[in-house]
């Protein structure tokens, strides 16, 4: 029942951060939360790589678990954001078109790679499928439709 308290929680934080016009980095920049250091602490996604519009089948926020921990993933126009509860940081990016295929490229501040390129095998008004390049491999995200839990949680399959 925590995790779903928690996970209750991040949705609300995270329609929050969609409702904003300038999606996460605005929010960040005006915000006294631990997620305003990750703005100035993390390169600017400007740096990556260049990506076309996200379709809007990627737009929103989406919820999964892997090993014990909630990950959110936030995408709004061409920016993406990710958080996964304890770490203290937010890892942003962008999403879209690259190379023909829809992509998802991320920084973290603190350095993790685990989730730096996604590439989204399938996704539909429900559920979205990424193959990370990291250790993490093939996550599943269920989508958060207006700020509220998922009736049911992803969770990655133990191998």
């Amino acid at each position: 029942m925590r995790t779903a308290t928690v996970a209750a929680g991040l949705v609300g934080a995270l329609a929050a951060l969609t409702a904003c016009s300038g999606g996460i980095s605005s929010k960040a920049a005006s915000s006294p939360t631990p997620s305003a250091t990750v703005k100035s602490a993390a390169p600017s996604p400007s740096g990556s790589r260049a990506v076309a519009g996200a379709s809007a089948k990627l737009q929103g926020s989406w919820i999964a678990t892997s090993g014990g921990k909630i990950v959110a993933l936030v995408i709004t126009g061409k920016k993406a954001g990710l958080f996964v509860t304890g770490r203290k940081a937010w890892c942003q990016g962008v999403a879209g078109k690259d190379s023909g295929m829809q992509m998802i490229h991320l920084t973290c501040p603190d350095g993790n790679k685990d989730r730096a390129t996604g590439m989204v095998e399938s996704v539909d008004g429900k559920g979205m499928t990424v193959n990370w390049s990291g250790k993490i491999g093939q996550e599943t995200y269920t989508k958060a439709e207006g700020g509220k839990l998922p009736s049911t949680l992803p969770t990655k399959p133990k191998h």
